[in-house]
């Protein structure tokens, strides 16, 4: 398989081609479609109504999703010819470290929705590509688990800021145990976005007890559901006993791989108020929207791990992070899932990576659907590139595997791309590799 993205004679793009090729002699198709558009729609078949609006779904009219899209189409790769191109190196410096290509996976909770091995079918396909995993908050599994899948490969950890701060700080000194590189703190949901999807469909994952394994596992959230049991607050009224009910319990039982909160499986679940507290205290510490810069000094206090900020988009702000010490910023719209009618994350990165200046890594997220859209970001500045729904669409469809050829396919076109172009490397492309359409 072509797993491994570091040169090779022909080229990465060469050995993934030629792989898909010779297995379709045998007849054999690749597990998820290339095209992205036909990617989706494989994940809409594969999922329930509800898990793809959530996960497909923006803010509003998703006019910022489509803005995102619009953003890279306003751009066009300039190729250059007659240059020796047999060999590329699609590696950058990220961090302190030399990475095997420009592509992060950026951060999806509730991953459980697409396929029931969730955040560790994630993980072992960025690990078998030798890709950073940024682990999310709102995940499915406890990031213990899925660094245990990863092995020493590269991860990081999105930090959603809680109303706790003795949470916030469990959550990094796991992070730092679980082997992550980096916290990067994600600021663009302090509130929820209006998601009409979700809304027209009355689902959120959260109240269903999904998406909240870190908490669940994590012993300062235990002790905080206790707290409110013991307190006669409990999970509120107790609602009717549905198989929407029954799944919700479930799934709480079988959380909290450290610090269990029920034991005794679905009966035990359905007798205690434990499970619909969790969810509960969830909701009221999940966000915190009076979060301001002088916060941020706290992360310095609980860990020496690098710190980025993502949802960045006005090039002020990058400047404040400059003047607040930080170690990289990624900008982001949440892919659209959090402000309609958004300035689009790939028309805000030229100011922020002319503010920043080159003094810390600027990674684009949202948006993104191939190799062809990283190399414009890269073209325009970005240090690095996420990847987001892709992947998930990839895990719905096939799982792991699935993963894997998405996070492939993005490679592999890239190199093509970067070859085609009339480059060598990543660090020769740049903004005369383009023009405006």
């Amino acid at each position: 398989m072509a797993d491994d993205p570091k040169t090779s004679p022909r080229g990465f793009a060469r050995d993934v081609q030629s792989e898909v090729y010779r297995a379709g002699l045998s007849g054999i198709r690749p597990a998820v479609p290339v095209d992205s558009g036909s990617l989706e729609r494989a994940a809409r078949k594969a999922v329930s109504a509800e898990a793809f609006a959530y996960l497909a779904g923006g803010a509003g009219a998703e006019a910022t999703m489509t803005a995102n899209r619009a953003a890279f189409a306003r751009w066009q790769i300039w190729p250059r010819v007659l240059r020796d191109v047999s060999e590329r190196d699609l590696s950058i410096e990220l961090l302190g470290r030399k990475r095997s290509t420009p592509f992060v996976l950026s951060p999806i909770g509730v991953a459980e929705m697409a396929h029931a091995e969730a955040d560790v079918a994630v993980g072992r396909a960025a690990a078998a590509l030798d890709v950073p995993y940024l682990l999310s908050n709102q995940a499915s599994r406890p990031m213990e688990e899925v660094a245990a899948a990863m092995g020493a490969r590269s991860r990081w950890f999105q930090l959603y800021w809680s109303a706790s701060d003795e949470l916030n700080a469990s959550f990094v000194r796991r992070a730092e145990a679980s082997g992550c590189e980096a916290i990067v703190v994600t600021l663009d949901t302090h509130l929820l976005g209006w998601r009409t999807r979700d809304l027209d469909a009355a689902y959120l994952p959260f109240t269903r007890g999904q998406g909240i394994a870190q908490y669940t596992s994590d012993p300062v959230f235990a002790e905080l559901v206790r707290q409110r049991v013991a307190a006669g607050a409990g999970g509120g009224a107790r609602p009717k006993v549905t198989p929407t009910l029954l799944a919700s319990a479930f799934s709480i039982a079988r959380a909290g791989a450290r610090t269990p909160l029920v034991d005794g499986g679905v009966r035990a679940a359905l007798r205690s108020p434990l499970p619909r507290a969790a969810i509960e205290t969830f909701l009221d510490v999940f966000s915190n929207p009076a979060l301001t810069w002088a916060d941020l000094a706290k992360l310095r206090e609980w860990t020496k791990l690098p710190v980025l900020l993502k949802g960045v988009l006005h090039p002020d702000d990058a400047a404040q992070a400059l003047d607040h010490g930080v170690d990289g910023i990624v900008v982001s719209n949440h892919g659209g899932r959090q402000v309609d009618d958004s300035v689009a994350s790939l028309d805000a990165l030229p100011g922020v990576v002319e503010r920043v200046g080159g003094r810390v890594p600027v990674i684009l997220d949202s948006g993104v659907r191939g190799g062809a859209d990283a190399f414009i970001a890269l073209a325009l500045g970005a240090t690095a590139v996420g990847i987001g729904r892709p992947y998930v669409y990839g895990l719905a469809v096939a799982g792991a595997p699935g993963v894997r050829e998405v996070v492939r396919n993005h490679i592999a076109e890239f190199d093509l791309t970067l070859g085609l172009a009339g480059h060598r490397s990543v660090v020769e492309v740049g903004p005369g590799s383009l023009r405006a359409a």
